[in-house]
């Protein structure tokens, strides 16, 4: 009879096995589990730390979200490596590994890494920060968030290049109102005046500005620029839009006609 074959002494290896290898490999296994969560909440804990006192400081938003996006990664990486370590498994090992796969990583994810360095170049730059109206890269809006690979915004354009809307809290709004040949063009300016001069949103420094903007086939194109809080130019403009279809529609305006001749046609009251 061999050792093995012996239920008792089968028993005391399999007992013997549990204890010296499983046992503890399992012991090790929930407190690394425990020592993730614990060090997650953690380093939640420390990033709003960090956030708090930047903020205190006046630190631009931009620079307090960076570092709370670059911290949290660092932590997590670092957490990461020390419980490989405490598992047993050889950390040098696990950073050769990530070494070697950074070449391939590296090509695959070119475009993901030169975004995430376009973010360094964006807050050592600075060229916009978060809470800015800007177009950038085919994309306009509201600047919500600068991250590592990437920046939030809220709305789209077909806009290339950037402009920075928010620099100054003073935008021009601006549209234009086509004149048929025979409307007197002066009186048409002054009321149009009288009538922006009661939109809520309009400054009065600096002035406003309605000019001949354009003499075309059609008449007098006339261009009306007024001045707004940035935050208030989209509704600016739509008001502007309102009192020229007010101001036409209370003058029976004749529409502008391309012919050779100018019919005149009356325009009803809405």
């Amino acid at each position: 009879m061999t050792v093995t074959d012996d239920p008792i002494t089968l028993h005391a290896v399999i007992l013997s096995g549990l204890s010296n290898y499983l046992a503890p490999a399992a012991l090790k296994l929930v407190l690394a589990l425990v020592v993730w969560f614990v060090g997650g909440y953690a380093i939640k804990a420390v990033i709003g730390l960090n956030e708090r006192a930047l903020n205190l400081r006046n630190t631009d938003a931009t620079v307090v979200r960076y570092s709370k996006n670059f911290l949290s990664m660092a932590l997590k990486i670092a957490l990461l490596v020390g419980l490989l370590g405490f598992l047993g498994l050889e950390t040098s090992s696990f950073a050769a590994l990530i070494a070697a796969a950074g070449v391939a990583i590296g090509v695959a994810w070119a475009g993901l890494l030169s975004n995430f360095a376009a973010g360094v170049f964006l807050v050592i730059l600075r060229p916009f920060k978060v809470g800015d109206a800007v177009m950038t890269a085919g994309v306009s809006g509201e600047v919500k968030e600068i991250g590592l690979f990437g920046t939030k915004i809220d709305t789209a354009e077909g806009v290339d290049n950037i402009s920075n809307f928010s620099h100054n809290p003073v935008r021009r709004a601006d549209a234009t109102c086509q004149l048929a040949h025979g409307v007197d063009v002066e009186a048409a300016i002054t009321l149009f005046r009288a009538e922006i001069e009661t939109i809520e949103h309009v400054l009065a420094q600096p002035e406003a500005t309605i000019e001949i903007l354009e003499s075309n086939a059609l008449g007098s194109l006339l261009a009306l620029r007024v001045f707004c809080p940035t935050l208030m130019h989209a509704q600016t403009v739509f008001e502007l839009q309102r009192r020229i279809a007010r101001v036409r529609a209370a003058q029976k305006w004749p529409v502008p006609e391309t012919r050779t001749g100018f019919r005149q046609i009356e325009a009803t009251d809405p």
